[in-house]
């Protein structure tokens, strides 16, 4: 293995591991402080206790997610020297104040873990408030940083030096808008499913345990909001995308030629060699549509970019396919939610509709990683979109492989711990006799 595949798959590794933990930590606060305001507004216990366990699993994540997160800024140094030489300065803001909001993330998550006897139940509750706010203002903040490698400003690029930095125009590009309302409403579609899922399995487990009905319905009653918030949010970023980084565009679609107008592709094993999507299914004029708002628009393909700066065309499409199928059934699945809500409420404690929101426990983090690689591999090869290319800027130190092979460990020890930490509150759940109800 060669120094620059090993340096780019320690980071797609770390990458696959934090992106889970830090959705986590984005969305777990939130449910976590609206079943505090649920105990309070209804004085239930059940929805205090629900609290309280969720407050552990925060904890539980957050401190994960720093290790993680830590070994990421690490491996930018390390790994990527070259890019950090010229980024440092530039994108320097955004990380200085996500380590701000995650200090204040950590100060009011402490208040909550500990201070419920010592401060007022309202202070209390604000506390569980500030963590949410933190948690997701943390988030963006990184997100930011990465929108700047796609929409690279704030700088003049001279003779290959970066010189007149703003960092606050770096910060705040052209692309960090869509790019943190995308992940943002990602991070709580693929959370919220993914506790709705694990609750409704334990539910089947006993039926007679109100604990997980109530989390249930709080978990999927988030998750169904931003599925389907999540297609609006995806338009935004498909323009986006077709005007800040049409070959990006080109490869998702596998839109080999330009054309005018352009065909929405749906599925298809894309043939770089041949240049066309072989078994897809073409939706006329949809693509110009989605891409400018006109069915008439001309849509760049891979056509006007050298075939030596394509990203790798068929990873791309297949990640933004499955990316889009697994947001449609979330969206599916949380329309049927409404509809129960407010229809046929007693399908809600259903086993056959328990025993979907189980399937649906992987869906979102799935579209999430997905979504991922679409973001990074269609970049490629540039680290810094049409300014620096990847393979310019990694480490000229020998033997890279040797720690990727030690980060793997750490992070599969680290996902084997987390899942011994949850296994064990959800079983002091599951014996709790207090949540405990006939069920006819």
């Amino acid at each position: 293995m060669d120094d620059f595949l090993a340096a780019r798959l320690q980071m797609t590794v770390s990458f696959v591991f934090h992106i889970v933990f830090a959705c986590i930590g984005m969305t777990m606060p939130w449910l976590m402080f609206v079943a505090e305001l649920k105990w309070i507004k209804t004085g239930e216990k059940v929805f205090l206790d629900l609290a309280r366990a969720w407050a552990r699993g925060v904890a539980i994540f957050f401190a994960v997610g720093a290790v993680s997160g830590t070994v990421l800024s690490f491996e930018l140094g390390l790994l990527w020297p070259k890019f950090m030489e010229h980024a440092g300065a530039i994108i320097g803001m955004p990380f200085s104040w996500e380590g701000t909001a995650f200090f204040l993330e950590a100060i009011a998550l402490g208040i909550f873990l500990y201070g419920r006897n010592r401060v007022s139940r309202r202070i209390h509750l604000y506390s569980g408030l500030v963590v949410g706010i933190a948690g997701v203002v943390s988030g963006i903040f990184v997100i930011a940083a990465n929108a700047w490698m796609n929409s690279p400003s704030g700088f003049d690029w001279v003779n290959g030096q970066a010189i007149n930095i703003d960092p606050v125009k770096a910060m705040f590009n052209k692309a960090w808008f869509q790019q943190a309302l995308h992940m943002t409403i990602a991070a709580f579609a693929s959370t919220s499913f993914a506790v709705a899922g694990i609750h409704a399995f334990l539910r089947l487990r006993d039926r007679r345990n109100i604990f997980h009905e109530k989390a249930v319905n709080i978990a999927i009653s988030f998750g169904t909001v931003a599925a389907l918030l999540q297609p609006f949010s995806g338009d935004i970023s498909a323009k986006n995308v077709a005007r800040l980084q049409p070959v990006k565009l080109a490869a998702m679609e596998s839109l080999f030629k330009t054309s005018k107008p352009a065909s929405l592709v749906i599925g298809g094993i894309p043939d770089v060699e041949e240049q066309k999507a072989d078994y897809a299914i073409h939706i006329p004029k949809l693509l110009s549509f989605l891409a400018h708002g006109d069915f008439n628009a001309e849509v760049e393909g891979l056509d006007k970019t050298s075939k030596g700066n394509w990203p790798p065309v068929v990873i791309v499409h297949f990640a933004f396919q499955i990316m889009v199928l697994m947001g449609m059934l979330m969206m599916g699945a949380g329309m049927l939610f409404l509809i129960f809500k407010f229809k046929w409420k007693e399908n809600l404690d259903k086993r056959w509709w328990l025993r979907l929101l189980v399937w649906f426990t992987p869906v979102g983090f799935i579209a999430v990683e997905a979504g991922w690689i679409v973001t990074e591999v269609g970049r490629q090869p540039w680290i810094i979109y049409n300014i620096m290319k990847t393979k310019d800027a990694v480490t000229p130190m020998p033997g890279v492989q040797y720690p990727l092979y030690l980060i793997t460990v750490i992070y599969i020890l680290l996902t084997i711990a987390v899942f011994g930490l949850m296994r064990r509150q959800i079983k002091a759940i599951d014996t709790n006799p207090n949540y405990l109800k006939d069920h006819d």
